[in-house]
């Protein structure tokens, strides 16, 4: 299990159990990114380009998404982003995101409650 700074704790592994398409999982909390890849992926993106994915445009999506939601639609708990290489699960968390990116065949929304209840 890892142990971010403000105790969180999050089994990646776990998440991985979940589903065989799972590519990626990032922790970004309180400005602190944890992230794990599934080894031997077809069409993975570099690492580099995943962490500005974490640190900018997820927190910025789900901004957006919020701001819009808490206007008259009850919120937002979650986006998706559809790549072409994956799916991009990012739901939100009181002090940052979970973002999990899947196989283009899965359906990322069959899996949002499993993954808040391992966070």
């Amino acid at each position: 299990m890892d142990f971010t700074p403000t105790g969180i704790a999050m089994d990646f592994n776990k998440i991985f159990e979940l589903s065989t398409s799972i590519r990626y999982v990032a922790l970004y909390i309180d400005g602190k990114l944890h992230t794990k890849q599934r080894k031997d992926l077809i069409d993975a993106s570099s690492s580099e380009s995943d962490r500005y994915e974490e640190l900018l445009v997820n927190p910025i999506l789900l901004k957006l998404a919020k701001q819009r939601g808490d206007i008259d639609c009850g919120g937002a708990r979650y986006v998706i982003v559809g790549y072409g290489n994956f799916h991009q699960l990012v739901i939100d968390h009181p002090m940052g995101h979970i973002s999990v990116c899947f196989e283009p065949g899965e359906n990322p929304i069959s899996f949002v409650d499993q993954i808040v209840s391992l966070v």
